[in-house]
């Protein structure tokens, strides 16, 4: 390797870093608070010590050379471990000034952000939280960074992921209260068939084991409208003859505020499982694993709290 490489610091590593994940010099500028001018310096310097491109222009962007793809996940760990040193053995959530990424669906923001957030405050004040909707299986979203932990139905976790289940639970059909199915115990599948479906896209997979089971039979249901909240759907429900596949415990709270019922399907039941899921990247970090802790902690009170038990208390 050109000796040049030899003087590279520890900041110019994570400014390649930078570099080679978001391949854009202008973007890369702005995360790192640099000048365009001066990425433009050091990229010609990392090129000088790798003796490579490293990114190369193909029209009005860059791609990753062969070695730069080499580069960049060892690179990522070798920073990881660096800036592991430099942690504090005993982390403190009160002194903590992270701002954690989590995603999950407006159903979570709008049930359990506001009390996780109210005991954020007395005891983490410093901490911040970027909230996005989450989508189906998309881990690469953990595995590259954008979000910290995902709140999420998931069948399993993949190999690279770690996972904590918050809860189980069962898929119901939801309608507004005076609908004609509404006087059904349970709905046959001719039943579910004769009317109209809503389907919520964001957050975990709510409603394709329904799909998949009428393609095995040939069969397939009327699919109006989808939304990619539940918010919407909620709305929607109430005002049309629409049925809404959705887990029975978020269907349990809309009874209590809306004007909605739900009913079980007579022709099949599908199980969910509720996660807490995050990549290998963050597991040992003392910042995280007390974020997803938290995060756990809350999701599983607001949700799956059983007879008897009771929320945990965070004191200021």
């Amino acid at each position: 390797m050109n000796p040049a490489f030899n003087n590279l610091s520890v900041t110019q590593l994570r400014v390649l870093a930078t570099l080679l994940d978001v391949r854009n010099l202008s973007h890369a500028a702005t995360r790192l608070g640099a000048s365009q001018s001066a990425l433009s310096r050091h990229l010609a310097q990392f090129r000088e010590a790798f003796g490579d491109p490293l990114l190369v222009r193909q029209g009005r962007q860059y791609i990753l050379s062969e070695r730069g793809v080499e580069l960049l996940e060892p690179l990522k760990q070798v920073l990881e471990q660096l800036q592991a040193l430099g942690t504090p053995s005993r982390f403190s959530p009160a002194t903590c000034e992270r701002r954690f990424a989590m995603a999950g669906s407006d159903h979570v923001a709008e049930h359990i952000l506001p009390q996780l957030l109210a005991d954020l405050a007395r005891v983490a004040p410093n901490v911040s939280i970027d909230f996005r909707p989450w989508e189906a299986n998309r881990f690469d979203w953990l595995a590259s960074g954008k979000v910290d932990l995902a709140t999420s139905m998931i069948e399993d976790t993949p190999a690279e992921f770690h996972g904590r289940v918050i809860g189980e639970d069962v898929a119901v059909c939801c309608m507004r209260s005076d609908h004609p199915l509404a006087a059904q115990t349970q709905l046959s599948l001719e039943q579910f068939l004769d009317w109209p479906h809503l389907k919520i896209s964001t957050g975990g997979d709510k409603d394709s084991f329904v799909d998949a089971y009428l393609r095995k039979h040939n069969l397939h249901r009327d699919l109006k409208l989808t939304v990619p909240y539940y918010s919407a759907a909620l709305a929607v429900i109430q005002r049309s003859d629409m049925l809404l596949m959705l887990p029975e415990h978020i269907a349990r709270k809309w009874v209590e505020q809306a004007d909605v019922c739900w009913r079980p399907l007579a022709f099949v039941r599908h199980p969910f499982r509720y996660w807490v899921v995050w990549h290998s990247r963050t597991h040992s970090s003392a910042e995280q694993q007390w974020f997803r802790t938290f995060v756990y902690e809350h999701c599983r009170g607001s949700q799956f709290l059983s007879p008897g038990e009771q929320l945990p208390v965070y004191p200021a």
